[in-house]
């Protein structure tokens, strides 16, 4: 009886725990590492690299290659594409500088 109880808590304690991490995943997959770049230096100074990155296009990740592009005063950070979960879906933020 003992050894019943015990394996039904493992049990359900295996079955919570994979809840939790299936709630966890992007809905299509984890995000590919990102490439490596080879960053050739700018055209001039007021340009900034904006690294590539994977983008969701609606059926798979597709890499986005990276290239300069001219600084912006508000060009303080760059944030990378992501996953968010808001309630019970799953709503890509694509990368982007802030």
């Amino acid at each position: 009886m003992r050894r019943s109880i015990r394996t039904a808590i493992i049990g359900l304690a295996l079955i919570n725990s994979g809840v939790a991490w299936a709630q966890a995943v992007p809905p299509y997959g984890p995000i590919p590492p990102p490439r490596y770049e080879v960053v050739p230096p700018p055209p001039s100074a007021q340009y900034i690299w904006q690294p590539g990155h994977w983008h969701w296009d609606g059926y798979r990740y597709a890499w986005v290659g990276g290239h300069y592009v001219i600084r912006q005063p508000h060009y303080a950070a760059y944030v990378p594409g992501r996953w968010e979960h808001h309630g019970p879906n799953w709503v890509w933020v694509p990368a982007h500088w802030r």
